[in-house]
């Protein structure tokens, strides 16, 4: 018992220390607080929260053991511990990964500076023609209940789940992409990339998505739609092929059930320049800045 109460002790001794408190503590505190929300909130719909919670209860049982002078199994936890560590590693590995490539899709830095604003530039969206023809394919097939998988690049390149099928390089048309996804067909199953006006290549096969929250009743198809959408900046279009409904996932999300014209203008989102007015602003700034540097130097 006298360990419970040297920890108490020390715990609430700490509190004559506030008054030596700096602001930047105050800022310190504050941003560890606002990423442990942000990884909870991330991590709530992962696999990886029923492994958290079961970590959870070891260290409470730890905690417990300490307080209590349990020795056996602390000198167990003690000795375990350097291999603890690695296999949480490999255990949130496929976790980890997932939390890195989405703070590598948050572009902190090109935000600021645009090092690739000329690459969008020359390239450009893909076209009017491209969005209509997407858009009657879509519809066209899921009037008869062929499934589908349409999945648009934009900025993050797809090259790894392009190696998975097989290279078309073709212009987009209704009746090519009608004809890939026909049953039976060798192209038919897995996904289809698009990337600008041409379809890069069909048959790729995508991540499954985790999230608990999808509705059950939703097939592969979907889920592998919103598993690409979640490790890329990728727009997926996935025609049902029990209900012969279109849906879009984006950013990680779904939404089931989409009219043509929703679609029309979901394309028509993604073909506009709204980035690319956003990147030129950006450089008027930047050019701006200089040309000022410039004048305060003569």
């Amino acid at each position: 018992m006298g360990r419970i109460f040297d920890f108490l002790e020390n715990y609430f001794g700490a509190f004559a220390s506030f008054s030596t408190i700096r602001w930047i503590d105050i800022v310190e505190i504050l941003l560890i607080a606002v990423f442990v929300y942000q990884f909870m909130l991330w991590i709530r719909n992962t696999r990886a929260y029923s492994l958290l919670k079961g970590i959870l209860i070891v260290l409470v049982f730890t905690f417990i053991a300490y307080l209590l002078e349990m020795n056996t199994i602390l000198w167990l936890v003690y000795n375990a511990g350097g291999y603890a560590i690695t296999a949480i590693l490999i255990i949130f590995q496929p976790e980890l990964r997932k939390a890195l490539e989405e703070l590598g899709h948050k572009k902190i830095v090109s935000t600021l500076i645009p090092f690739d604003s000329n690459k969008k530039e020359e390239t450009g969206r893909f076209s009017d023609r491209t969005v209509n023809e997407i858009v009657r394919a879509s519809f066209e097939m899921g009037a008869v209940k062929t499934g589908a998988l349409i999945v648009i690049e934009e900025d993050t390149i797809l090259n790894e789940f392009i190696r998975t099928g097989i290279n078309l390089d073709s212009l987009i048309s209704s009746q090519l992409l009608i004809n890939i996804f026909e049953h039976n067909t060798p192209l038919h199953d897995g996904a289809v990339i698009v990337r600008g006006d041409r379809i890069v290549a069909a048959t790729c096969y995508l991540p499954l998505s985790d999230n608990l929250e999808l509705n059950k009743n939703l097939g592969t198809r979907h889920r592998a739609g919103v598993g690409i959408s979640e490790v890329s900046d990728s727009l997926t279009i996935i025609v049902s092929e029990e209900t012969g409904r279109v849906s879009v996932a984006n950013r990680g999300r779904l939404q089931v059930g989409v009219t043509k014209e929703e679609l029309r203008e979901i394309l028509k989102v993604e073909q506009n320049n709204v980035k690319q007015e956003k990147l030129k602003n950006k450089r008027k700034f930047w050019k701006g800045l200089m040309k000022n540097e410039k004048k305060s130097d003569e």
